[in-house]
Formats: C-alpha cells, structure tokens, sequence
C-alpha cells in the first residue's frame, strides 16, 4: 500500500497549529459483490489502514471511507450471511 503524505492545508494559520490534508491515492476495482455484468456496481479500494466504496454510477460523488476492523467485520457478517 502507498504511504499517505500530509501535508498543512492552506486554510490553516501562520502558527503550529494547524489543519493537515493528504490525498490518498486509491485504485478502484468492481466488488465481487456486485452482480453480473452491469457497468452499475459497487466498486471498493484498498486504502492505508481502511476501505473505501463508491457508487460507479456517481463517482465524483465521493466515497464512504471505513477503518479495516469496521470493514473486515462487515466482509464476516456478507459472507456468513448476516446482512
């Protein structure tokens, strides 16, 4: 996985304290949830420490990020079929 970078926002003041910001670079794949052969799917990326998933159809509308325990108890319960 590539490391995040921060780096001070330019919204933030002269002094130490400040607002940090980072762009993760992330490499969205179609899940293995999503059915089919639609170009409609969830897609899902590995980030540092965390998962992200999108909706294909709206990708610039953002994602919803999860931390990796949160995520890979969520995976559990899809596959045992709990959801």
């Amino acid at each position: 996985m590539t490391a995040v970078r921060f780096r001070k926002s330019s919204y933030s003041g002269a002094g130490q304290d400040c607002v940090e910001v980072a762009h993760v670079p992330t490499d969205y794949r179609k899940s293995s949830y999503s059915s089919g052969n639609s170009q409609d799917c969830v897609e899902v990326a590995s980030l540092p420490r965390a998962a992200a998933i999108r909706d294909s159809k709206h990708a610039d509308a953002g994602h919803l990020a999860f931390p990796a325990s949160e995520w890979d108890a969520f995976l559990g319960a899809a596959r045992a079929g709990r959801l």
